[in-house]
């Protein structure tokens, strides 16, 4: 069904030549460059610069790019389908953040999944923004990310609440502490996430209202995974910014310690995001009901 110009398309895109591109899908150079140009003339439009060196994108051909990845990937997801109906499976691909993913989250769907003897789920853990990229492109089917998205394409369901404090270790004189000042953290070695991350940028914006900013804290190291934040922490080597649902099993076994931040009142929703046109209301409604299950035996 997708038209093997579409193919030739986004192989010539990803390799940046039409000689490696016709290599590639088996096809001889003019018949790769006989397909853009195809393309370009039922678009009226100019798809590639072509120079001495490389082939650069038009802004039109950026524009052709994004859908003919969209028409693929739904091409893609029609297969699956029609494949996993022949097997009479359901298969579920959800987005979470990577604090989530240290969230109850990923238990939440191993129990489902043991519920539904017909259903497959696969976990990606990515950044929000690239999850929002990737609902978009119907490459997800849910993506599940701290805080909104504010886009009429989508529509949400508010699982839970949730909100960021200092963790430190058991050894951390901070640990008797019940709450702890800006001047506190000041003093401490600090391992955050990375800045692109939205724990980082939610710490970073109740800072600016305390008319602070990151510079003045020490700041030893920067960590994308949560996991190794918190054997840091744990161990001594410093004091983190980490979300509370992200921490419960360890503040169940007391690995460490969360306090909250006077005057930094750091909560965020978590929400499920979808689009209009997801048709298996039930699962949310199921997901939904096992995360609460978890989060009251987990508390």
């Amino acid at each position: 069904m997708i038209s093997q110009k579409i193919e030739t398309l986004l192989k010539v895109n990803e390799l940046k030549s039409f000689t490696k591109a016709a290599a590639a899908l088996s096809l001889t150079q003019p018949a790769v460059s006989q397909h853009i140009k195809q393309l370009e003339e039922e678009l009226n439009i100019k798809i590639f610069n072509r120079t001495e060196k490389e082939l650069k994108l038009t802004s039109e051909g950026e524009i052709t790019i994004k859908y003919a990845k969209r028409m693929m990937i739904l091409y893609q997801n029609l297969q699956e389908a029609i494949k996993n109906e022949k097997k009479q499976i359901k298969h579920l691909t959800v987005g979470v953040t990577h604090s989530l993913e240290n969230n109850i989250i990923s238990s939440v769907f191993a129990k489902y999944c043991n519920e539904k003897k017909d259903l497959h789920i696969t976990i990606i853990s990515d950044t929000i923004k690239n999850l929002y990229s990737m609902l978009k492109t119907y490459e997800i089917d849910l993506a599940f990310i701290e805080g909104k998205m504010i886009d009429n394409d989508f529509k949400s369901i508010l699982l839970d609440t949730d909100c960021l404090m200092l963790a430190v270790s058991n050894k951390n004189p901070l640990a008797k502490k019940t709450i702890a000042t800006l001047s506190d953290l000041k003093k401490e070695k600090l391992i955050l996430r990375l800045p692109n991350s939205g724990t980082r940028s939610l710490f970073e914006s109740h800072l600016a209202s305390n008319n602070e900013v990151l510079d003045s804290f020490n700041v030893i190291l920067e960590v994308d995974n949560i996991s190794t934040i918190k054997e840091l922490v744990q161990n001594d080597f410093g004091v983190s910014i980490l979300s509370k649902s992200a921490c419960s099993l360890d503040l169940k076994e007391k690995r460490f310690k969360l306090i909250p931040v006077e005057n930094l009142s750091m909560v965020r929703e978590i929400n499920i995001f979808y689009h209009h046109d997801f048709e298996h209301q039930g699962i949310l409604t199921d997901i939904a009901r096992i995360y609460y299950e978890m989060q009251k035996n987990n508390m």
